[in-house]
């Protein structure tokens, strides 16, 4: 298996729905993304796919949320201003994922999406 990653920062405020139903504060963090794609063969120019295309598609996802309340986009918010989707680290790692994934060349796969919203704290999604 062959892999290339791209990486990207964003800057986004969230509140995640704490244990007991309640909302924490709204901060910001400026999230780290590392993509990770992967396939069994190269293609003709020797390459799983071109860096560039895979950064195109990322960069269109994060723009969805840069500089945005994540509680505020889908697929976090819900219909009546509530949380449909908590947006956690692991589940932010799992919007991106979503997004990314069907822009793919038919024989690349997505591996995975690691998502840092402090250092040391990265939370990572695998299909």
């Amino acid at each position: 298996m062959y892999e290339i990653s791209v990486t990207r920062v964003f800057a986004a405020a969230h509140a995640i729905r704490l244990p007991d139903g309640s909302l924490e504060p709204v901060h910001g963090h400026n999230w780290s993304v590392l993509v990770t794609v992967g396939a069994s063969q190269l293609d003709g120019i020797e390459t799983v796919m071109d860096f560039h295309d895979l950064e195109k598609s990322l960069d269109a996802t994060l723009a969805k949320a840069n500089n945005r309340h994540l509680n505020d986009i889908a697929p976090f918010a819900g219909p009546n201003g509530g949380l449909a989707v908590n947006p956690t680290a692991e589940r932010v790692a799992w919007w991106i994922a979503r997004e990314v994934a069907p822009s793919l060349p038919r024989e690349v796969t997505l591996l995975s999406v690691a998502v840092g919203e402090a250092p040391g704290c990265t939370g990572t999604w695998r299909p």
